[in-house]
Formats: C-alpha cells, sequence, structure tokens
C-alpha cells in the first residue's frame, strides 16, 4: 500500500436544518508532510470532537482505488483527492483484508486499524445529497480510521508496512457489514467482542447480541 495524498482541511462553513455550522470534511492535497499526532493530524480541523479525533480516531484513511466507483456516481462534482474527508489517500487499502488491530509503519509513524468510518449528513453535505449515506454503507468500503502508537511525519509515495498482524481475524470490512446488519452473526459479534483494538464502547454494544 502507498500513501497517494496526504490531505488537510480547514473549517468550514456549511448550513444544516437551517442552521449555519462548522465542519472539517473539506479536506484537500497538501503538498507538505503532515504529522500523525496522538488524537488528531496536526493542523487539520476537527470541530466536533465528541464524533471525531480522538485516540480511536486520529487519523482516517480512505482507498484511492474507489475514487473510480463514486468518480462514476457522481460525475458532476468537481474532484479531487480528500473528497471523503480523509487525512490519507490509500493506493491498495483493502478493508476485506485487513484486520481490526493490525499495526502499520507509515512513514515515521506507527499505527494501529481501530474501526471503519461511519458516515453521516457531512458526507451528504460534501456531495450534495443524504442518498450517498445509505450508498456509502451498501458499497462497503469505508475506508479505516487508526490509533496512533508512534506519532511521526507522513508525506505522498510513503508505504504502508504490515508490522504486526492482528491476531483476531476480524477484517473492517467484516465488522462494518457487522454493524449495520439487521441479524447479527454471532461468530462475528463474538470476534468483535473479543478484539481489544476496537474501541471499548463499540465492544460493549455487541455483547446484547451474544
Amino acid at each position: 500500500m502507498k500513501v497517494i495524498a496526504t490531505n488537510i482541511g480547514k473549517p468550514t462553513t456549511i448550513l444544516w436544518n437551517g442552521k449555519e455550522e462548522l465542519t472539517g470534511i473539506y479536506k484537500y492535497p497538501t503538498e507538505e508532510a503532515i504529522v500523525l499526532g496522538g488524537t488528531d493530524v496536526e493542523n487539520d480541523t476537527v470541530i466536533d470532537r465528541k464524533h471525531h479525533g480522538g485516540s480511536n480516531k486520529a487519523c482516517y484513511l480512505f482507498s484511492a482505488d474507489q475514487y473510480a466507483y463514486w468518480k462514476g456516481k457522481y460525475p458532476q462534482l468537481e474532484w479531487n483527492w480528500g473528497m471523503f474527508g480523509e487525512n490519507l489517500t490509500i493506493e491498495g487499502l483493502d478493508e476485506a483484508k485487513i484486520r481490526i488491530g493490525d499495526i502499520y509503519r507509515i512513514g515515521f509513524a506507527l499505527v494501529q486499524v481501530s474501526q471503519p468510518r461511519e458516515p453521516c449528513y457531512k458526507l451528504g453535505i460534501r456531495f450534495g445529497t443524504q442518498e450517498i449515506l445509505r450508498q456509502y454503507i451498501d458499497h462497503g468500503h469505508p475506508g479505516t480510521y487508526v490509533r496512533i502508537l508512534e506519532s511521526g511525519k507522513v508525506i505522498e509515495n510513503d508505504t504502508l508496512t504490515l508490522v504486526e498482524k492482528s491476531e483476531n481475524p476480524l477484517t473492517v470490512q467484516q465488522y462494518y457489514q457487522l454493524i449495520y446488519a439487521k441479524q447479527k452473526d454471532p461468530d462475528l459479534v463474538r470476534l468483535a467482542v473479543e478484539n481489544n483494538a476496537l474501541p471499548d464502547y463499540k465492544r460493549e454494544r455487541l455483547k446484547r447480541y451474544l
């Protein structure tokens, strides 16, 4: 896997339900290295700290390979890397192969896969329609958040090297599908509950399905 783009956002005013609010989802490529810090990317914009940023969502990665699909669905948009609010656009990122808990070296940073992205209305605002939320969920390629084990700089063309594969086989895609499944696969629920790399509150929510 390789870093195709490093993306940073500035505070942008949007209108939602008749009220103005700020968002950091409008991210665009930067030619400079970005620094992955403990709870966010340095100099990036994180407005809603309840749902974004923090140790479990310090940096968001999205696959460059998925852009062709979405460009086909939304050809009218002005496309650039960072369209999904990702800090790192990654070539070769495959949620069906990456496990929750995998540890990677990216540039000078060491990161651990923590959880997939669950879309909210702000993605719909950037794409001009809230319909993309259901499309995004059904497509099954949400990208992934990572927690930062060692802070460090990352720049375009840096590679992602697997340092430690999670012993728990639950993939990002399997967990993502589990979140939205009306009928929960008990085997996947058990894997999720036993996966220490998932945030505690996520695991607690699933225990009632065992």
